[in-house]
């Protein structure tokens, strides 16, 4: 099994398009990315975990799931990266391979330390224009095809329908 857990601020500021949006609706953006996970765990059949700073969101500790990812908002005073470091070090076992999405140095070097791989921000978000391509092919390649009649028919046989259809 594969686990990828993401420090979902650090992605935020990394990302042109949620760093954008970011600046004008930081809900915008977190249910933004979280959508984005979702389409590329669907996409890899990895294990996706989101964790935001509490900072950003004041109260206890929250866990949900949005898309079948999970969501993690920090207690206060716990960082995403103190997080994450707990998570790849309870999460971690023979079966299972972690990955961590951050582009924060001390974190990549912690994570390595632990067993986990690391992912920076920017290589996560081409591989998610990738995917986003790869999905929008198969979209419309889907699209493309013709719907086929159960029943093959003969031309002559379909313009008789055809007639019948319109009343003729």
């Amino acid at each position: 099994m594969e686990i990828l857990l993401v420090d979902g601020y650090n992605i935020i500021g990394a990302w042109p398009e949620l760093l954008e949006l970011r600046n004008k609706d930081l809900a915008a953006a977190r249910d933004l990315l979280i959508e984005k996970m979702a389409e590329y765990q669907a996409f890899t059949g990895m294990k996706v975990i989101i964790v935001f700073d509490a900072y950003e969101v004041q109260g206890i500790e929250k866990k949900e799931q949005n898309y079948k990812v999970e969501v993690i908002f920090t207690k206060e005073n716990e960082t995403a990266d103190e997080r994450i470091e707990k998570l790849s070090i309870q999460l971690s076992n023979r079966k299972t391979q972690i990955h961590v999405a951050t582009s924060d140095y001390t974190e990549q070097w912690q994570i390595f330390g632990q067993g986990a791989l690391r992912i920076s921000a920017r290589e996560l978000y081409i591989e998610m224009k990738m995917i986003e391509k790869g999905i929008e092919k198969n979209v419309d390649h889907i699209n493309k095809k013709a719907p086929v009649a159960k029943i093959p028919l003969s031309n002559e046989m379909a313009e008789i329908f055809e007639k019948w259809r319109r009343g003729e």
